[in-house]
């Protein structure tokens, strides 16, 4: 007989080393461990009291000098029992969150596995606590994503479950729960959202609170993207699909809800005047710096601002004098359209030492201060020439760009070189015939910048913008058109571009936060200036030309005991009026902006002054009162321009506009001494400009031939652009 197979033995022998008797008891072992340790930590863990976060601390805000500015954070909450809750509302938060709430334990073993599967397998986190869960997370816990603090919610939801009411539990839930605009609780959040006590919640509105529970900051439909509105109304449907589902809502009354818009925005108490609109760009600003809005509106933050408690009184006294002294605000319905903004800023830190939002966040929460819903027109102008001189860009017969090259400056010139069909209006209509480019600078002559941009290039030109500090969006096409500001664009964007060319060229971001602490971390700010993002030669030569601007041209309203540089900016349909300048210590943007009752945006003709208001007016009269205050009423400091000789002359030819004028035509000074005949090239030394602004505009004389007839038509930008005049009375950007 042949021996016995050894192969077979081994498996004999495995088999009875893991028997199924034995892994099935070894199984059983286990689960019993499993479940006497879960039941050592649930006689462990006892159900604790309130958290930090159901007693919220308020945030400190201090100016630079350590003074407070304000308060915030105290929790804006008030507690509502369930029976001042209609059902269907109640429905509907338990629609959305936990069908199964009336049934379970407190727990949902596998709702909770299943996330945790999820996240572990790397499909990303998904929801799988009740609301049990999730009222224990608020109330008892902290928000920390760890295993630790899971297990803990389990254990204590169970004893909760079983201590509790499914009504107060419910009642908690949604009384603890954040729903954005600092709204906590319920009746916090109908009170933010639709203006109305929890008691009058409709079951439409109730199932847009309860969606707005997953992602409350994204799911705001008055500041959300395209992207979040499309959720947050996905979130609200399926919320009521559940409800029907559940049978807690008729098929017939959901087929006819329509999706309940909420109402704007309004500030939390104690955010009177320019505070409530500091408090949100600061808070705004350490969102962008890693800080989420819930950790925020938590509290526990001292925040140390830039804003100079001095400067920032300057400005809004600045702003009253000069404008709001002037309006009629309750009884003229013009007068109630006019908005101010302004941003300030110190060029060699990047510091915004004074900032204005609007007549008072209690009255306009939207901060004209950040908001980027309106062109800068012409104020767009020097980044063109920042462009042209970074680039060494040429014109289109070969000759360098400079600031005495000369340029056509007849009203409707046709650009030549583009593909793209353009021929822009001067203001009133003015043809200047051959100037040099300062001269059109202040004047602010369309139709040079409008060729110079295609000389230089668009994307070109584009790319110096949003180096300069410009940000890019929909609106920023690469078109002749952007030469006259067609973009949109915040005075704190416009300050942090003229603080770079201030600045020498070396990049300058505007912060308002010099230091945020809490208990457990502290926030570093950003960087405020950085690399040379164009050659200091390109900088100083657009610093030049816009010395030009103060001292011989349309923003001579903005001159004084200083020296200084800046340009206006008038919108098509004059909807926006801008004067944005500096000296050697101080950048400041100032906007006009005119918007009705209804946010639409609304011409400023015939509203602070009649006929148009220009830039180089009220904005540029602001600036003036403005600057003076803060420098202590003026300045020795002086610019330290290297423009490497490529200044070009200050001297203009013989022609000058046979109609119309500049900026404002009745009193833009100059002392431009005309030369016998025009130049084609630029001299290779720059006199310099005197800085003595003389108060009376030279005469207009006759059109002088131009070299380019002007087209018959000219293409028309999209609203708002400016390019081409609009209506005789607002007329073309400048």
């Amino acid at each position: 007989m042949g021996r016995p197979d050894k192969g077979k033995a081994k498996k004999r022998g495995l088999r009875r080393l893991f028997s199924w008797k034995k892994l099935l008891g070894t199984f059983f072992v286990c689960c019993l461990l499993a479940m006497g340790a879960l039941y050592a930590v649930y006689l462990m863990v006892p159900v604790p009291t309130a958290n930090a976060e159901a007693t919220m601390q308020s945030n400190i805000y201090k100016y630079a000098n350590g003074k407070i500015l304000a308060r915030t954070g105290k929790i804006n909450r008030e507690i509502v029992g369930l029976e001042r809750i209609p059902e269907k509302v109640q429905k509907a938060f338990v629609a959305a969150e936990n069908k199964t709430f009336y049934r379970d334990n407190g727990v949902d073993i596998k709702g909770t596995t299943r996330a945790a599967w999820s996240t572990i397998t790397g499909k990303g986190k998904q929801g799988g606590s009740t609301i049990t869960q999730q009222y224990v997370k608020n109330y008892y816990l902290s928000q920390d994503q760890t295993a630790t603090r899971k297990l803990k919610e389990m254990v204590i939801a169970i004893k909760v479950d079983q201590q509790k009411s499914k009504s107060d539990i419910l009642a908690g839930y949604m009384n603890t729960s954040y729903y954005g605009r600092s709204a906590y609780g319920i009746q916090a959040a109908a009170r933010s959202y639709y203006g109305v006590d929890a008691t009058q919640l409709t079951t439409a509105q109730g199932a847009y609170l309860a969606s707005l529970l997953q992602a409350p900051n994204q799911y705001d439909w008055t500041s959300a993207s395209p992207t979040g509105r499309k959720l947050v109304e996905q979130r609200w449907n399926y919320v009521l699909d559940n409800m029907v589902g559940e049978g807690w809502l008729p098929a017939a009354e959901r087929a006819g809800m329509k999706f309940p818009v909420p109402q704007k925005p309004k500030p939390a108490p104690g955010m009177e005047g320019q505070t409530g609109y500091i408090v949100e760009a600061a808070n705004q600003e350490l969102v962008r710096q890693g800080v989420s809005e819930e950790d925020i509106k938590a509290g526990g933050w001292t925040i140390t601002l830039n804003i100079d408690e001095k400067k920032q009184k300057d400005l809004v006294k600045a702003v009253d004098k000069q404008l709001e002294a002037k309006l009629d605000r309750k009884g003229d319905k013009k007068d109630a359209t006019v908005q101010a903004g302004a941003t300030s800023v110190d060029p060699k830190t990047g510091a915004v030492v004074a900032l204005y939002g609007g007549v008072g966040a209690t009255e306009h929460w939207t901060s004209n201060a950040t908001r980027r819903d309106y062109q800068p027109a012409s104020t767009f102008k020097p980044l063109v020439l920042a462009s042209a001189i970074d680039n060494r860009s040429q014109t289109q017969d070969g000759r360098r760009i400079g600031l005495g090259t000369i340029y056509d400056g007849t009203s409707k010139r046709k650009v030549v070189g583009s593909s793209i069909r353009f021929a822009p209006e001067n203001e009133d209509n003015a043809s200047y015939g051959p100037v040099t480019v300062q001269k059109a600078t202040n004047s602010s002559i369309n139709s040079v910048y409008a060729q110079m941009i295609v000389d230089v290039g668009t994307a070109k030109t584009k790319k110096t913008a949003l180096a300069l500090g410009m940000k890019d969006g929909p609106d920023f096409g690469e078109t002749p058109a952007m030469s006259l500001g067609t973009m949109g664009a915040s005075t704190m964007d416009m300050a942090g571009v003229y603080a770079t060319l201030d600045n020498h060229g070396e990049k300058v971001t505007p912060t308002l936060v010099k230091s945020a602490v809490h208990r457990d971390r502290t926030v570093t700010p950003t960087k405020t200036t950085g690399e040379q993002v164009i050659s200091r030669e390109a900088a100083d030569t657009v610093t030049k030309a816009m010395t030009g601007v103060v001292q011989n041209g349309s923003g001579f309203r903005a001159a004084g005991d200083y020296e200084a540089a800046g340009k206006t900016g008038t919108s098509e349909n004059n909807r926006s009026a801008w004067f944005v300048g500096y000296t050697p210590e101080l950048v400041t943007a100032v906007g006009l902006f005119g918007e009705d009752a209804k946010g639409n945006q609304v011409t400023l003709t015939d509203t602070i002054n009649p006929g148009r208001a220009n830039g180089g007016r009220t904005p540029a009269e602001i600036w003036g009162a403005y600057t003076t205050s803060a420098l202590g009423g003026g300045s020795d400091a002086s610019f330290d321009l290297e423009t490497d000789g490529w200044g070009g002359p200050d001297r203009e030819p013989t022609s000058t506009p046979s109609t119309g004028t500049t900026d404002e035509p009745t009193e833009a000074p100059t002392t431009d001494a005309p030369d016998p005949t025009p130049t084609t090239t630029p001299p290779a030394t720059t006199p310099p400009v005197t800085r003595d602004p003389i108060t009376t505009p030279p005469p207009p004389t006759t059109t002088p031939p131009t070299t380019e007839p002007a087209p018959p038509t000219s293409i028309q930008p999209p609203d708002g652009g400016g390019e081409q005049g609009g209506d005789s009375t607002a007329g073309p950007p400048q």
